[in-house]
């Protein structure tokens, strides 16, 4: 079943169009999942989803616990913080297969395991490559901004527990994939390796949402990190692991086949609500937000100026992964059609958004270039673009000149989908 349109009365209340205004809306914050939305729902559908909840307030009460402990056993009165980095800066997947058996390696993937949070995650942006986590310190980089106002959506509700088990910017299947590969070596360490492998993947069993999505941080935290998260390619980073899981072949032949069972069926599940998540217009398959509430599916909001919409970039992810799946089933082949037919329809020919002296980053002409703006008003396929105080542009030249230079709102990323449809449609012609 898919998601039907919910405009224009969602639109009505975030996008309130105005005839001449250089602000054309507001961004709600996203709701977060909580008892009281579940107690909304269907009868049937509440137990499931109850118990999800309280699972996570008890995996976060735990890895708080086991942090606590660990402060009172040094006698510590606060953690320490480790070192950050860019994204998973040093976690090399691409290397030759026997680079994973050698010292430097090993050193990194014992690094990955003391990093581990109780619940069997991991944060993002922590530096893999350097000392193993000590007893009393943080789990998590600092991340959030000084002096963030608490009304800005991606304030943190506890600066000192703040994306501590997530899959945000590659966390959590970057470790394991790389864990994978240097079990696969064999060597010391190796059941320690395994032991880390498989927990992770407990982990990512724990997170997902009855209805197969995951949320972009779990235990759950609140806000939009709630949500079904497709931005980072998060979810798609997690649906590809189980998939390659769920195969065991190469690294993944240790894992066990009652596991890799359960990944197969995890990743249907998760490819069903990827599906069911497709936002549907006048009947009309269209793309995906970047994130989708948790129960309903639909669209919600993230950062200040991550509004809900439909966006080009997480959606040409989400199209190339559905066109790499061997055998797609007459939804999978519909939702591409679809996705690509919009594509077509909402490309900007002859543009390009660049640095002008003195203005700062523009639309301006650009001959043989196509673009696609980030953000697509749900509706009328407008462009749409955000600002920090939380409002909604139709012109990018109208926000903040520091988001205006600090954000991708122009990509090309479909032109690449468009090019492998054009192969692909031709083997799968619409059912």
């Amino acid at each position: 079943m898919f998601f039907k349109p919910f405009l224009p009365p969602l639109l009505a209340a975030i996008l309130v169009s105005q005839t001449s205004a250089a602000i054309i809306g507001t961004n709600i914050p996203s709701s977060p999942l909580t008892a009281a939305r579940i107690a909304a729902l269907p009868a049937a559908e509440q137990p499931a989803w109850k118990n999800y909840l309280e699972n996570s307030a008890r995996q976060m009460l735990a890895d708080q616990d086991f942090l606590r402990a660990e402060l009172k056993m040094r006698m510590l009165k606060t953690t320490a913080q480790p070192a950050g980095a860019n994204s998973t800066k040093g976690i090399s997947l691409d290397a030759p297969a026997d680079w994973y058996g050698q010292a430097e390696a090993r050193h990194i993937a014992e690094v990955i395991v003391s990093f581990q949070t109780p619940a069997g995650g991991w944060s993002k942006n922590l530096d893999m490559t350097r000392a193993a986590r000590r007893p009393g310190e943080s789990f998590a980089a600092e991340d959030a901004p000084k002096n963030q106002p608490a009304a800005d959506n991606d304030a943190p509700l506890d600066r000192n527990w703040n994306y501590i088990g997530t899959f945000d910017n590659d966390a959590t299947v970057t470790q394991l994939r790389f864990l994978a590969k240097v079990v696969a070596t064999g060597g010391t360490n190796g059941t320690a390796f395994r032991e880390s492998f498989l927990r992770g993947l407990g982990y990512i069993f724990a997170a997902q949402f009855p209805n197969g999505g995951w949320p972009q941080v779990w235990p759950l935290q609140g806000g939009y990190h709630d949500a079904v998260t497709f931005n980072d390619d998060a979810m798609l980073n997690v649906l590809a692991l189980l998939r390659d899981v769920a195969g065991g072949e190469n690294e993944f032949a240790f894992v066990p086949a009652q596991i890799r069972a359960k990944a197969a069926a995890n990743f249907k599940r998760g490819l069903d609500c990827l599906l069911a998540a497709q936002i549907v217009v006048n009947g009309r398959r269209t793309v995906w937000c970047q994130q989708h509430d948790a129960l309903t599916l639909q669209p919600a909001s993230a950062r200040n100026y991550e509004m809900p919409a439909q966006t080009s970039s997480e959606s040409a992810a989400i199209i190339l992964f559905l066109m790499q799946l061997p055998e797609p089933d007459s939804n999978v082949v519909s939702a591409v059609h679809a996705a690509c037919a919009w594509f077509e329809k909402t490309k900007i020919s002859g543009k390009a958004f660049k640095p002008v002296a003195g203005r700062g980053r523009e639309l301006v002409d650009a001959p043989g270039s196509t673009v696609w703006a980030r953000y697509y008003e749900i509706g009328t396929d407008r462009p749409i673009f955000g600002d920090r105080d939380k409002t909604i542009h139709d012109d990018v030249g109208e926000i903040s000149l520091e988001r205006r230079n600090g954000y991708g709102w122009f990509r090309d990323t479909p032109k690449r989908v468009l090019e492998h449809y054009a192969r692909w449609s031709k083997l799968h012609p619409p059912p």
